[in-house]
Order: C-alpha cells, then structure tokens, then sequence
C-alpha cells in the first residue's frame, strides 16, 4: 500500500488509525487503493478532511484523551448509545460530572478533572444546539439509576434532569430493567455514530480507561446496530421509562432525607 502512494508504511498507519491528520488529498488516493469509486462517497470524505485540518475548540483545553471521539460526535447527525453504569456525558449535571470524573480517575489532579469537566460540559452544547441538534438516543441499564454518584442529592438531581431532556425531540431515553435478564448489551458501553453526508456507513465506539477503539468496517456495524435494536425492543418504552426514573429518583431523595 505505502509503495503505491509513495510514502512511508508508519504514516499509513498514523491515518488509518487517527493519529495524523489527513490531507484531502491522501484521501482521494486512499479511496482509489481501498476500491471506493463513488464521486459523493469521495467528495464527502475530502471535505470531512479539510474541515478535520481545523482545529476543533477542544484542541485549546490542552491533552484530552478522546479527542477523536468529540471530533466524531462534532460531525455525527445521530448517536445511539449502551451505557451499563453510569449516566452518558452528555446527559449529566455539571455536579453528576464532576463527581463522576474525579470517583473513577484515581490519578487525575484537580486541574484534569476541572479540564476534563469543561470539555464534558462543552460537548453538551452540541448536543441541545437549537438550531442543529443531533439525534441522541440512549438505552440505559437500570444500574445506572441505582448507583450513588456523589450523594443521594447529586442523584436525585441528575435523574430530574434526565427526565427533562427525555421530553425534548431530539433525545430518547430508555431504561433496561435488571429483571429482563440477560441481554445483549452484559459485554459493556458502545455507542454508534451516525453521519448525514454518509448515510449507512457510521463509527462504532467502545470507550476504554487508557484508551479507545472505533470499528468502521460494515460487519462490526452491522452486528453492534442488531445489538442495539435488541436492546430497544427489551427496555422500557419512553413514557414508562420516566415513571421508572422518577421512582428512582424518588428513592435518592429519601436518602437524601435520611
């Protein structure tokens, strides 16, 4: 491959995995080597290229470990999303983020969690965009509604506001219940990434603790979009979801009380 584009093997690997940044150019001339033909197809990941060449807002925030993540999540048009164990971020309280952050990173100093909090914060403001927000729908398991963040009063809050969003268009929510047994989703958090210039292609993204894997290939979508509908189909619908969470939520404020 490296001998057909006249460059060096090391760098075909940097691009592939995201790690440099791609020139529109090495684009079109990856595309003609991996068979992809059609003009919209290419055109579409020239201008993706150019507009990767521009440093997003969160290249200002210093070293942020899923920063190709929030490049993806700036682009995507939809974001289906598993979460196990805890509330998406970007559907937590500044205060559930916090928490959140500074309980799971056993190393992180206080000016990387207020870092990683900013940028946490920021990625929200794409998602409730009033003019383009992007689709968010999001299946829960019930573990992440029961598991105590901070306080019962973090939690209580957190939840609250997890109901709010859910009645907004754009966002769905949904709740698997521990007494559906087992699912497909007992092997942990994906999310899949969608985008409008491309549409049936997409990114899977499995977020890891020191790094990250994304899956482009049609099968691994393919096989994690059956997944995901499955999940669909075994949880809570919208309506009965938010009567499950306000339960939840009313359980957090008695030990809040307590």
């Amino acid at each position: 491959m490296a001998e057909h584009l006249l460059i060096s093997q090391p760098k075909i690997s940097h691009l592939e995995n995201g790690r440099r940044a791609i020139k529109p150019r090495d684009v079109r001339d990856l595309c003609g080597l991996y068979g992809v033909t059609d003009p919209q197809v290419v055109d579409s990941l020239m201008r993706m290229a150019t507009e990767a060449d521009r440093q997003g807002w969160w290249v200002a925030c210093g070293e942020v470990p899923y920063a190709v993540h929030i490049g993806l999540e700036t682009a995507a048009a939809m974001i289906r999303t598993y979460e196990p164990l805890v509330i998406p971020g970007l559907l937590q309280t500044p205060a559930y983020a916090r928490a959140i952050i500074g309980e799971t990173i056993p190393l992180a100093t206080a000016e990387q969690i207020a870092t990683r909090l900013e940028v946490r914060l920021r990625r929200q403001h794409r998602a409730h965009h009033p003019a383009r927000p992007f689709r968010v729908w999001v299946v829960l398991d019930e573990s992440a509604l029961r598991r105590v963040v901070g306080s019962p009063a973090i939690m209580r809050e957190q939840l609250e506001y997890l109901n709010h969003l859910s009645t907004q268009p754009h966002i769905t929510v949904q709740v698997l219940p521990h007494d559906v047994g087992a699912h497909p989703g007992v092997s942990g958090q994906f999310s899949i990434l969608g985008f409008a210039d491309t549409p049936g292609s997409g990114t899977v993204y499995l977020e890891r603790f020191t790094s990250d894997l994304y899956l482009e290939n049609r099968s691994d979508l393919r096989h994690y979009s059956v997944m995901y509908d499955h999940l669909q189909a075994q949880a809570l619908n919208p309506g009965s979801t938010r009567q499950f969470i306000n339960r939840a939520a009313e359980e957090h404020l008695m030990k809040a009380a307590a």
